[in-house]
């Protein structure tokens, strides 16, 4: 048998084998969970944006570049020093926590490549927190409106990057840090409001109950005035007999009478 017929498809084996062992790296990769991935294709229309690679193990052509990007949930502190409303300036500690929109890391890359951190999340954060805070005073940032300014910054902060691919899931103002005699101020005037409304309290409650008892009072002196326009002579002597005969039969009495009383009562003296 004749094996020389067979060579051809040896070299050309033993070639595809050298050029799998060669470019095996350029060839094969594996998209870990957690990941993402776009290609760029030197010969056949650049960026893929719109096909992002899920996580598994797959190939490409060994000529095409390949960008991986961690889309798991990230998290970014940024310590700065804003102006309030009044030119004051106030210290601010932010934590955001975000990650890339999946389906958009092609755009992602295309804008702001793998340094879109830096580029993009960072600086829109720090352009957020220092617009919204410009708005307001030290006072309403440290205390009274501080609900209100970390709501705004972050409906301002996740509005911007979703135009941009980001998904922002959490944006934490950790700390407000105001010079000590403005926030010693701030605070001195809070506690004088809380007394005051301390005291407007009692004054309303003492009012009340003084209204409450003005009014106890009349209802009981217009009752009193019907009862008196209601009494008659007969009806009292009606009353007063009633009365008499029911202390004169009960067990715990001894009944003396005396003379009459007043408008021809009897009068009972004595018990056990």
């Amino acid at each position: 048998m004749d094996n020389r017929k067979f060579l051809p498809f040896i070299i050309i084996a033993v070639v595809v084998l050298i050029i799998i062992i060669g470019f095996g790296s350029s060839i094969f990769y594996t998209i870990h969970p957690g990941e993402r991935a776009v290609i760029f294709k030197k010969f056949g229309g650049g960026l893929d944006r719109d096909n992002v690679i899920s996580p598994g193990f797959r190939y490409k052509a060994p000529w095409n570049d390949l960008y991986r990007y961690d889309v798991k949930e990230n998290t970014a502190e940024e310590k700065m020093d804003v102006l309030d409303k009044s030119g004051l300036s106030v210290n601010v500690d932010v934590t955001v926590r975000f990650h890339p929109i999946y389906e958009r890391i092609g755009y992602l890359h295309e804008v702001f490549g793998k340094a879109y951190v830096d580029k993009l999340v960072i600086p829109e954060v720090r352009s957020a927190v220092r617009q919204v805070m410009g708005r307001y005073t030290a006072e309403e940032i440290y205390s009274t409106k501080r609900a209100e300014v970390e709501t705004t910054i972050v409906t301002e902060t996740e509005k911007t990057l979703g135009e941009n691919n980001i998904s922002m899931r959490a944006l934490l103002i950790r700390s407000i840090i105001l010079p000590e005699p403005i926030k010693l101020a701030i605070e001195s005037k809070l506690q004088q409001e809380q007394e005051a409304l301390a005291y407007q309290f009692r004054l309303d409650k003492e009012r009340s109950e003084a209204e409450r008892k003005r009014i106890a009072a009349e209802g009981e002196a217009k009752a009193n005035d019907i009862i008196n326009g209601s009494l008659t002579n007969n009806l009292l002597k009606m009353r007063g007999i009633e009365a008499t005969t029911s202390l004169a039969n009960s067990p715990n009495s001894k009944v003396i009478v005396i003379g009459s009383g007043d408008a021809g009562l009897p009068l009972i003296l004595g018990n056990n």
